[in-house]
Order: structure tokens, then C-alpha cells, then sequence
């Protein structure tokens, strides 16, 4: 049975993350495997269709990896009939603009979180969508990480009993930019340009709370910028106006307590960059992006508290790790073969872009909860069209 080829428009892919998960370890490896595969058998290939503001980045991506269609022109790439996709990896700022063209253009829409810089245009952009009858989705990456996937295991199985909290740390030392160079673009720091850590993160919490643990209904939060400068990609120092670390706590549907502490001012003393402990009556896990640890309620020990005598017990040894019990494969491409099938056949993909704007409403509620220094109820969202 023959393969049938899509043309994707990728626009942003000039950029670190749009350029290795989303064109590389996506696009590219699904066509390597010979494309997606179909309920009935048959194989979708992709053809990406690299689209930004510099030519010669632009170029030299596409030679790199042998891709054929690049341009400069969005409105170009949009009016090709042949190209039923369009992908969105830009900085936040230029998302809500290009992605409406896109709606308008009759494309379906698959996009990097957060969708909008606030949860107005969120909420638009999901109507807008949702008026138009084009598939849309938002990717939310972190419920493929092998450690979540093996946490959402545990959860299923009723390992956990009644989950009582949830304990968070995500995040590494960003390089200032003056001795060594910065592992993150210098627009992530600065408010004006879109950036933030609480606008960039907590999204993401917003969508692994709601997939594994409920969603949430307040929200008590801090956001601070520890770093107030910082050396930009051309060596110029500049003032940083967005937060680079910011504190939630969380309460949930269903009585479980969140806190989730996300920093670019932290270095890493734990087993992997961002990790969750998972505490319920009849036992705890603690997951990672590949590994997860559990400890049952039959075999929790009992430590002695005794500051005047050195810790003995190997604390970490107590605990049994889950097994892989399976193969994981990249969690981007995944989604990207989810959402294809989606626009194909019509497969369930509910990470829509009502899921991106409860995402964004939860950076927003963030931000006014730090600057009013008081906790924020979340209601419902309501648009002219449906309850998100």
C-alpha cells in the first residue's frame, strides 16, 4: 500500500527547539521510519516546508538536512494547497498573528505552548479555530517522558491510594552570559520580548496536572528575577525584565496539594533535571524525565530523628525502581504521529487549543498572583462556543 504525502509549513525551526525536536527527532525520523502509520494500514510521509524571517538560516537548514522548500514568504507557503499543515515554533510574541493567517488560510494548526502571551488572545485563538472546523493542537511533551509515562502507570494501577501532595523541582544554572556563553536565548529574559520562566513553565504544569492529578483550582505563586543582568548573544550586557525562577503551589480537584518550584538559578543536586514526588496513602514514587523510584506502604521504613547522631540509613537505597517494561520513543514525535493521525483519520487528540488556553490562564493567574501578592481561584473558561 502506497504512502501518501502531507506538506507540513514549519514556521520557527531556525530556532533550538523547533530545529532538533520538531524538524530533526520529529518530521525528519518519521519519514525515516517511512512515515506514519495509519489505522488501515497505510503510511503518511510529510514534507516540511521550512518557513522564517532569514534567508540564509533558512538555507542553510534546508541544505543541511536536504530539504527542498524553504521561503521567507508565510503567505506563499500558506496559499499552496498541497501544504495541509502548519506548525508554529516561533518566538510567543509572533505565534497568535501567523497562527491566525493560518486558520484563515484553512490550514490545521499545530502549535508550540503557550499559545498566546495572555489568555485573551488564548481564548481567541482556540474560537477562532474551533469556528473555522480546522484540527488544532498544542504539544505538551513532558506526558511522553518515559518517567511520567511510568508515573501515569502507577496512577492508573491505583498504586498511590488517595494522592494527599505533589513535590516539583525543575530547572539548571543558566550561564549569565559574560564568561560562558548562555544555553538559552537572551529574549527568554526579557518581559518585553515574551519571556519569563512562569509564562514558558508553567503551562507545562498546567497539562501534567490535569493529565495525572486533577486540574487545578487556585493558585498561590511567586515569581522573581534572581539574575537582574545578563550578557545577550552579542556579548552586549542588557537588563533582565522577566522572571528566571518562579514558586506555585497548587491545589487540585479532588483535594491534592501541588508545589513546583521551576528556576534557570539552580543547580542541579538531584537525579534528573525536573523530578515530582508523588505522595498518597498507600504509597510514594518519585519520577524523573526517564527514571521513577516508588515506595510502598508495606515497606516504608521508620527513620529516627536525631540531630545529634550522622544519618545511617542509605535513605535513597530504600526505594524500588519501576521497570521501562516497554520502548519509549522520542516524546515529540509522538505527539507529531498522534496529531497527524488526528488530521487524517480523525484519531482522539485532546491536547487542543482549549488545553493550550487553561495552560496560559494558569501562567497568567501566576503572574497576578505574584504581583498582588495573594492566592487566584480558577473558574471555568468560557468562550461563545464551549466551556474549555
Amino acid at each position: 500500500m502506497g504512502a501518501r504525502t502531507l506538506g507540513v509549513v514549519m514556521n520557527g525551526v531556525t530556532g533550538r527547539m523547533g530545529h532538533r525536536q520538531h524538524l530533526v527527532r520529529s518530521v525528519l525520523a518519521i519519514n525515516a521510519q517511512g512515515g506514519v502509520t495509519l489505522s488501515d494500514g497505510s503510511r503518511v510521509l510529510l514534507r516540511p516546508v521550512l518557513v522564517g524571517r532569514s534567508e540564509l538560516k533558512l538555507r542553510d537548514l534546508a541544505d543541511e538536512h536536504g530539504i527542498a522548500d524553504w521561503t521567507t514568504d508565510l503567505a506563499k507557503a500558506l496559499a499552496d494547497p498541497d501544504n495541509v499543515i502548519y506548525f508554529d515554533a516561533q518566538v510567543t510574541q509572533a505565534r497568535v498573528a501567523a497562527v491566525t493567517k493560518a486558520i484563515e488560510a484553512g490550514k490545521h494548526i499545530y502549535a508550540e505552548k503557550p499559545t498566546a502571551e495572555n489568555l485573551e488572545d488564548a481564548l481567541r485563538l482556540a474560537e477562532t479555530a474551533r469556528a473555522a472546523g480546522v484540527k488544532n493542537g498544542v504539544v505538551q511533551d513532558k506526558l511522553f517522558l518515559p518517567g511520567l509515562l511510568k508515573l501515569k502507570r502507577l496512577i492508573d494501577g491505583g498504586f498511590f491510594g488517595r494522592i494527599l501532595s505533589i513535590r516539583g523541582e525543575f530547572g539548571y544554572w543558566v550561564f549569565e552570559g559574560d564568561w560562558q556563553e548562555a544555553q538559552r536565548p537572551s529574549w527568554n529574559y526579557r518581559a518585553e520580548d515574551g519571556g519569563g520562566i512562569m509564562l514558558d513553565m508553567f503551562p507545562h504544569w498546567a497539562y501534567v496536572m490535569e493529565t495525572l492529578f486533577g486540574r487545578v483550582q487556585a493558585v498561590t505563586a511567586k515569581a522573581v528575577t534572581h539574575i537582574p543582568e545578563r550578557v545577550d548573544e552579542s556579548g552586549a550586557t542588557y537588563t533582565a525584565t522577566a522572571d528566571d525562577a518562579a514558586y506555585g503551589l497548587f491545589e487540585l480537584e479532588g483535594g491534592a496539594i501541588a508545589q513546583i518550584n521551576s528556576s534557570w538559578c539552580v543547580r542541579v543536586n538531584r537525579d534528573e533535571l525536573v523530578e515530582f514526588q508523588v505522595d498518597g496513602t498507600e504509597g510514594s514514587a518519585v519520577a524523573g524525565l526517564r527514571n521513577c523510584r516508588v515506595q510502598h506502604r508495606s515497606a516504608t521504613p521508620k527513620p529516627v530523628w536525631n540531630p545529634d547522631l550522622p544519618a545511617t540509613e542509605p535513605f535513597r537505597g530504600q526505594w524500588q525502581e519501576v521497570p521501562d517494561n516497554g520502548e519509549f520513543d522520542n516524546g515529540f514525535k509522538t505527539q507529531w504521529e498522534m496529531f497527524i493521525r488526528h488530521v487524517v483519520e480523525d484519531a482522539p487528540f485532546p491536547y487542543d487549543f482549549a488545553a493550550g488556553a487553561r495552560g496560559v490562564r494558569l501562567a497568567e493567574a501566576g503572574i497576578r498572583s505574584s504581583a498582588e501578592g495573594r492566592r487566584i481561584e480558577l473558574g471555568a473558561l468560557e468562550t461563545p462556543g464551549t466551556a474549555l
